[in-house]
């Protein structure tokens, strides 16, 4: 049954649910601290007070930072869009999150009045954006759409197997 997937290349859409899921989750967080809505509002200038009482150097910059990256990474993953960088990015700053607030909150889950920490999503967070590190966009992504291939570091580029048409055998 593998080998009957394999060759119908469902497989390569799975990083696109991935996407989903991890680009719509980061939004939210991003507009959160942004625009001060939803379910994790905060806004950049409290965010950066909450830095500031953890004891960060330069919490401005750091709840900025966290913010474009939570926005605007999510964003491109959304979409398709540079996913492996945008990636990157997402996992440097859920790593930051985990280590220096929900793991020492109390892992897995600490009530802190009205608000949860909850350490096992940050951490499904950073895995998942590694694994879109690992496997790009997959199939349905603006990069392919618009470029017909995943824009890539030259040498990591050659490295990278020609994408397969559905029903092409692998081999």
């Amino acid at each position: 049954m593998s080998s009957t997937l394999q060759q119908r290349g469902i497989e390569e859409w799975a990083p696109t649910l991935v996407r989903l899921a991890v680009g719509s989750s980061m939004m939210v967080h991003g507009a959160g601290k942004l625009l001060n809505i939803g379910p994790s509002a905060i806004g950049v200038d409290a965010f950066a007070a909450f830095l500031a009482s953890l004891g960060i150097p330069f919490p401005v910059v750091f709840a900025w930072a966290a913010t474009l990256a939570e926005i605007g990474g999510g964003l491109l993953i959304l979409l398709g869009l540079f996913t492996r960088y945008a990636a990157v990015f997402i996992a440097i700053t859920m790593a930051v999150a985990a280590l220096l607030v929900h793991i020492p909150a109390g892992f897995p889950t600490l009530s802190i009045g009205t608000a949860y920490t909850i350490g096992e999503y940050t951490i499904v967070l950073i895995l998942t954006s590694i694994s879109l590190v690992l496997s790009g966009p997959g199939r349905l992504s603006l990069e392919l759409a618009i470029f017909d291939r995943e824009l890539l570091p030259a040498g990591l580029a050659e490295a990278q197997p020609t994408p397969l048409e559905p029903g092409q055998p692998r081999g």
